[in-house]
């Protein structure tokens, strides 16, 4: 504790909030308080900065148990609204990527593409209370002998639901340009000729990442909101 200017422990930030005398801000307000007040000020002043955003991310997903099946599956191949899930994790548990196109997606034979419905519909689907189609198939074992399955669910019938981000508060992505004469089509949206745009895709000064390049607060276990329910950091 003793190499920090300005040292506070959890436990005193946790009893100040319960007797309300904490004092809290946005990240977007720290940064003003830091450029007027210099740093040390700042963390002498203030006890918790909230930072939150929203933006679609590449690597989000959901795991998924669905439960067992009578008679048992090994499910091999998943299916979930005719969009694939990986199922080499367990005999009755997946992984949907957000990213994941739905069967029969032209994809870019029509070109750009439309993508109409994958994964991260999947994903809100459930998590609105939607009936999502289930379809499972193995190669049948003596412990699994079914090879088909296939039922409707909704949220409340899996026994684990746990949305997942491998890569969430990215520090790259800040922001993309085109050079050339044509338009292209890329994750970071259209990019018209001639840098006639700039796309970019960064929480930039509110970045948890970026204020925290050390990893002095953020680490194996940090509590965040995700979704706005309660979640960790994993990784």
């Amino acid at each position: 504790m003793g190499k920090y200017k300005i040292n506070k422990t959890y436990k005193e930030i946790n009893e100040k909030i319960k007797q309300g005398k904490a004092v809290v801000v946005t990240a977007e307000e720290m940064s003003d308080i830091v450029d007027r007040h210099g740093d040390i000020e700042a963390a002498q002043k203030i006890d918790v900065v909230t930072t939150g955003t929203f933006s679609p991310m590449c690597s989000s997903g959901a795991f998924l148990n669905f439960g067992h099946t009578a008679p048992k599956i090994k499910a091999a191949k998943i299916w979930l609204n005719d969009v694939a899930a990986y199922g080499g994790i367990a005999a009755v548990d997946c992984y949907i990527g957000a990213t994941e196109v739905g069967g029969g997606d032209p994809l870019n034979s029509v070109y750009p593409g439309e993508f109409n419905y994958g994964g991260g519909h999947v994903i809100e689907d459930l998590v609105a209370g939607n009936v999502i189609r289930l379809r499972m198939e193995g190669y049948g074992t003596d412990c699994y002998p079914a090879r088909k399955h296939e039922k409707n669910i909704t949220i409340k019938d899996l026994r684990d639901a746990i949305l997942f981000n491998p890569r969430n508060a990215y520090q790259n992505y800040n922001c993309a340009v085109n050079m050339s004469d044509k338009i292209i089509y890329t994750y970071m949206g259209v990019l018209r000729p001639r840098m006639a745009n700039a796309n970019y895709a960064t929480s930039g000064q509110l970045s948890p990442l970026f204020n925290d390049p050390y990893y002095k607060t953020i680490g194996i276990g940090t509590k965040i909101f995700l979704g706005g329910a309660q979640g960790f950091v994993a990784w």
